[in-house]
């Protein structure tokens, strides 16, 4: 799309939203003006504090061996401030200001590794680091302090102005939106959906957009949402490194149908997807085809997942479980050449996709063992291999406000499978997940 074009679109959008603003904002004798008129500023506080700890066990030929001991160990403490400003019933505006300091033995390979590579880091082979903001609209991210083994930082994961005029919601800046019906996998869900393995699963990263959401008569919604991006290399907005999204939503008795279609990058992706039950379980699938840019020479891939879930009594404990299928059109059966294709290490770099294979099947058990106690377990296989990774959790409900949480990570697999050993070409090192004890405390206020 040429530069014109994406300027009309951009104006269109922020026209609509201007719109929206305008309805409940407007003068006149209508509702949301005499509640405008009448109605105080409310405000609502809430937030956490987390404290984190992890012990990681290297393998001998993982390349954090290379550059740091046999075990890892890393700690967090991280706190999130929420509010949200309530004018009447039709407008809020949301903020949500984080603060996380982390130190340890990841933190310190991390600057090792880039070193031992000449300043480039293989894909899978990078730790985790600060949420980067170089591709949003806003950069609300700034870094207090970073040296060796340590790094503190704060941000903004919400800034959002929500209106709800009579025709239905819009909302502009930074927020989170959700697609999709996959509980671990989740192919519908194009913005910042969380990895398989994440155990911690409260608020998924916000980014700037615009979002509006029109209820189609009784059975059903549209939802648009438009996210500028800027290209990492200038800075500047850019149409290819945007998005531009629209989904149907219709309700049919006791199923549900979403139909999505979305320029995405530069690809473009459609999506069709429906939810129901069976007997006393509940049934959801989602499958998407992408149509990759014109000069990639894999032009066109799909994806599906599908998931059954139910809930149950089990020797007087309350136990619920579910089981997921996820198939991905663009794995590949060698997992180097994997890690070369431009087509999977950009979509792991933007946080999209987590897996280099095709097909994967998990499984999730909880279960009740008191009020206050519940025992978790999560499995993840890539069948081809197979080879997978098991997540064991116990949480306890201290209090109202606090909750302990301790778990691990057990990887098994084959070398040369995707979840134990994938040699680094032209090293002798090899990106293998490591096996890991966590724990953490958590207070909500």
């Amino acid at each position: 799309m040429t530069d014109s074009c994406f300027r009309l679109v951009a104006s269109l959008f922020f026209a609509l939203f201007s719109f929206s603003w305008a309805v409940v904002f407007s003068t006149g004798d209508s509702a949301a003006a005499q509640e405008r008129k009448t109605a105080p500023i409310e405000a609502e506080w809430g937030g956490h504090l987390k404290v984190h700890s992890k012990a990681s066990f290297q393998h001998e030929d993982s390349v954090y061996r290379a550059v740091g001991p046999e075990t890892y160990l890393d700690e967090s403490l991280e706190g999130r401030l929420k509010n949200t400003l309530f004018w009447g019933s039709r407008v809020r505006f949301e903020t949500h200001y984080e603060m996380a300091a982390s130190a340890g033995d990841t933190l310190d390979a991390r600057d090792d590794l880039a070193a031992l590579f000449g300043g480039s880091v293989p894909e899978g082979a990078a730790p985790a680091g600060i949420p980067s903001d170089d591709r949003r609209l806003m950069d609300l991210t700034r870094v207090v302090k970073e040296e060796d083994g340590f790094v503190l930082y704060h941000r903004l994961d919400r800034l959002a102005l929500t209106v709800s005029p009579d025709w239905g919601i819009a909302a502009a800046g930074r927020q989170a939106v959700t697609w999709g019906n996959g509980f671990l996998f989740n192919p519908m869900d194009l913005f910042n959906p969380f990895s398989p393995t994440d155990i911690e699963r409260d608020y998924k990263l916000g980014d700037d957009m615009l979002f509006v959401q029109v209820p189609v008569a009784a059975s059903g919604s549209v939802q648009m949402l438009y996210v500028p991006r800027r290209d990492p290399d200038d800075g500047d907005v850019t149409w290819d490194e945007s998005s531009l999204a629209l989904k149907g939503h219709l309700f049919k008795g006791s199923e549900e149908f979403d139909l999505m279609a979305a320029k995405h990058y530069q690809d473009y992706v459609f999506g069709l997807g429906g939810a129901g039950t069976v007997g006393d379980a509940a049934w959801r699938a989602d499958v998407t085809w992408t149509h990759l840019a014109q000069d990639n020479p894999d032009r066109d891939y799909p994806s599906f997942v599908a998931n059954i879930d139910y809930s149950w009594i089990w020797w007087k404990k309350n136990v619920y479980g579910f089981a997921e299928f996820f198939y991905s059109g663009v794995g590949k059966d060698d997992y180097q050449e994997a890690l070369s294709d431009p087509t999977i290490t950009a979509r792991i770099a933007r946080g999209e996709l987590f897996t280099l294979g095709r097909s994967y099947l998990a499984g999730h058990l909880r279960i009740e063992v008191h009020p206050l106690v519940n025992m978790l377990f999560t499995a993840i296989t890539n069948v081809e291999d197979p080879s997978g990774v098991l997540q064991p959790r116990l949480t306890w409900d201290v209090t109202g406000d606090l909750q302990l949480l301790l778990g691990g990570n057990v990887v098994w697999g084959a070398k040369g499978s995707e979840y134990s050993e994938i040699s680094i070409p032209g090293t002798p090192y090899t990106i293998r997940p490591a096996d890991s004890v966590y724990g953490w405390l958590a207070y909500y206020f």
